[in-house]
């Protein structure tokens, strides 16, 4: 049965703790005519993945896997909703229906009029308002006793090119666009350890990537000089699978850990603080930037929520007076941004 509803969830507990209450997210989410400030839950879904916000038509997007992760069952689908969180085609592109193959879909982005969504080793293309398929690139064979590949994740630098994130090959990919499909090797190698999930820095440009064996995050330029951002370290092993990355339009990091079920927030000062915990295996997160909220699918659940982010604060236990730069509805001043040192 696929449901939606609006309902307390496991987001407003850590929230709350900051100060904020249901209550006054609700108020300023009508004040201010935003359909999703409080949170929504899909369930009935089938191994959701990723879940993506496409601002120009304002609809959402939900991948399935829909059995095993690494099957060539053709039985993946694509969920689209509305921007009230209204299902409009449960599976909008669907594995085996027409001319359509769709096997385990995971990691997706929007480009102009197309919906790309990686599937095993192979990157789709479909029309993201038919979804009828376009286009498809196959990553090259892996020599002999190479690792099987796992496309997990893909983004878009806005210029023209994707980053994909071959999980099983510890490789990240570029494409670029225009003129015609053109499928490069960007960064490789054992160190990248598992890379799962992959965004584009909003004010940087570059490419950022999380592990899932080691909990690492890296920084690539985009000359592909690699930076590690963070990682555990003897007395700080914070992280342990971490599956999605994705950043909101200050340029604050989000990344799920599927093991932990918690999802990080990272300051543009590199001070780290956790909004949610307690989660059913968050894979994929997404970032609506123009609405300011996260979105995040649990595969353990069968099920998706949307949730309204507050705007980094300072520091925890920050007494001062909230503004809307604390919900996310102008942009917080400079000192905020700044926050204190990395603890």
């Amino acid at each position: 049965m696929i449901s939606t509803a609006i309902r307390h969830n496991r987001f407003t507990r850590p929230l709350r703790r900051r100060g904020l209450g249901l209550a006054l997210a609700l108020a300023i989410g009508v004040l201010l005519h935003q359909p999703w400030a409080w949170a929504l839950q899909v369930s009935g879904l089938e191994s959701p993945h990723s879940f993506l916000a496409d601002p120009a038509t304002r609809s959402y997007y939900i991948s399935n896997i829909n059995g095993e992760a690494d099957a060539r069952d053709n039985n993946g689908f694509i969920t689209k909703l509305s921007d009230d969180g209204r299902i409009t085609a449960f599976k909008f592109i669907e594995g085996g229906r027409g001319d359509v193959t769709l096997h385990a879909p995971k990691g997706m982005v929007v480009v102009d009029d197309v919906l790309y969504v990686t599937d095993l080793d192979i990157l789709r293309a479909f029309d993201k308002t038919t979804g009828k398929p376009l286009a498809t690139l196959t990553l090259p064979r892996p020599a002999a006793g190479g690792a099987a590949q796992s496309l997990t994740d893909v983004a878009s630098d806005g210029q023209g090119h994707l980053y994909l994130a071959d999980q099983g090959g510890n490789a990240i990919y570029r494409v670029d666009l225009a003129p015609t499909w053109t499928l490069s090797l960007y960064v490789s190698g054992a160190h990248l350890a598992g890379p799962s999930g992959v965004a584009v820095h909003p004010k940087t440009g570059h490419v950022v990537v999380v592990s899932y064996d080691s909990g690492k995050i890296f920084d690539i330029t985009p000359e592909g000089t690699l930076t590690e951002l963070a990682s555990n370290g003897f007395f700080t092993a914070r992280f342990q699978n971490l599956s999605g990355v994705d950043f909101d339009r200050w340029g604050s990091m989000y990344v799920s850990d599927g093991t932990k079920g918690k999802i990080w927030r990272m300051l543009p000062n590199g001070k780290f603080q956790v909004i949610a915990e307690y989660l059913p295996g968050p894979s994929d997160v997404g970032i609506d930037r123009v609405n300011h909220l996260i979105l995040v699918p649990y595969q353990d659940s069968n099920a998706a929520e949307v949730n309204g982010l507050e705007s980094p604060t300072a520091a925890a236990g920050d007494r001062a007076k909230r503004t809307l730069a604390d919900y996310g509805f102008v942009e917080p001043k400079k000192s905020d941004k700044e926050g204190s040192p990395r603890k």
